[in-house]
């Protein structure tokens, strides 16, 4: 399945966002895990709660199925298209269980033409941003490839869920939004009032207190779809802009789209639930628990002994970032005694993926 609108220059809706003047580096491993760890001491949750923060109006509500649709941003580089395939094949396998509200998918391919994926995965192609709009920070088309999306596609579900390809569902995933509140991820690492400053160059001090903006990023996140067909303009405005700007660029670095979604929603008002077993993020989550999607971002070093080594390459490792021009194996070794059910998992997951998916190794998939 692919959409398709040609347009050999920059589309009017681009260049009419460009011209509306709306308000609207990755960090050290170790840094990181200690960071977390002095953030999830602090917090008292009971452990039967998935919610960090829900409005009080909402809490217990039920109703019908609502399903979501996936949508998950992808470029056409080999990088982009495994993890895809994996993702896919993750999202076929629990789509229909028990509990499940998943409807249906898309890739959204923001290289403006199709690739050898399209008839494996459901997939629509929209523009890039123009040549060095980017400023080389590919995430920025992000925003950009949804208001496409958004605006050309038929889509039949009531709400969407943003994911990104290097995201496995492990178990089906049902819709965790609330009417006008969406869903989203409490990110460690997100904090506004940290960076007051430097956020109040986008949301001013009119819209109130910078404690309205939310520590989430744009995925995941489960939102209805006339709320996103609202959001994500701004969010391609501010994004842009705060990529022009040094000082920001600086500051927010390799998760300035982060804050631009979760600006972006405040300036609309939007308040997300925060779900803090949305997604857990392998080597710093270390327990499964009753997480849906495993977010494999970081990479994962282990010294033989089973014991993290914390940005050092470890005896056995799994890092995606090793595959940025070819694709994972299949097969691959398990980690040794002693290392994380998370890590454990995250790697029988790829193996099983990579061993049914048909053509795995097949270069021609990745051409």
């Amino acid at each position: 399945m692919m959409g398709r609108k040609s347009m050999s220059r920059a589309s009017p809706l681009l260049l009419l966002l460009l011209g509306s003047g709306l308000f609207f580096a990755a960090y050290n491993l170790l840094a990181m895990v200690h960071h977390h760890q002095r953030r999830e001491s602090g917090r008292e949750l009971p452990r039967d709660d998935q919610v960090t923060w829900m409005p009080h109006e909402v809490k217990g509500s039920s109703g019908p199925r609502r399903p979501f649709h996936v949508a998950v941003t992808a470029t056409e580089t080999t990088y982009s298209r495994w993890q895809c395939r994996i993702m896919y094949y993750w999202y076929k396998r629990v789509k229909d269980g028990e509990g499940s509200e998943m409807g249906g998918f898309t890739r959204v391919l923001h290289s403006g033409r199709p690739d050898s994926l399209m008839d494996e995965i459901p997939t629509f192609v929209v523009d890039p941003l123009p040549a060095n709009i980017d400023r080389g920070y590919v995430v920025l088309n992000r925003p950009w490839a949804f208001v496409q999306w958004l605006e050309k596609a038929t889509i039949e579900e009531e709400y969407i869920l943003m994911a990104e390809p290097d995201h496995i569902f492990v178990k089906p995933l049902p819709n965790l939004a609330r009417d006008e509140y969406p869903a989203g991820f409490p990110f460690f690492y997100m904090s506004p009032d940290e960076h007051a400053q430097t956020v109040r160059k986008y949301f001013p001090e009119e819209n109130g207190p910078v404690t309205k903006i939310d520590s989430i990023g744009n995925s995941p996140v489960i939102i209805k779809k006339s709320m996103l067909e609202m959001i994500a303009p701004t969010w391609m405005n501010v994004s842009l802009n705060m990529k022009a700007d040094p000082e920001t660029d600086k500051t927010f670095g390799w998760i300035l789209d982060m804050y631009a979604y979760a600006i972006a929603s405040a300036l609309h008002g939007v308040q997300h639930i925060l779900c803090k077993d949305f997604m857990i993020q392998p080597p710093l989550d270390e327990k499964l628990g009753n997480t849906y999607i495993i977010h494999f971002t970081y990479g994962c070093d282990y010294s033989s002994k089973g014991e993290l080594t914390y940005g050092k390459i470890g005896d056995w490792r799994f890092d995606k970032k090793s595959y940025t021009s070819g694709l994972p194996p299949r097969n691959l070794s398990l980690p040794p005694p002693g290392v994380p059910e998370t890590v454990v998992k995250l790697v029988k997951m790829i193996n099983e993926a990579t061993a049914n998916i048909r053509g795995w190794d097949d270069e021609r998939n990745y051409l």
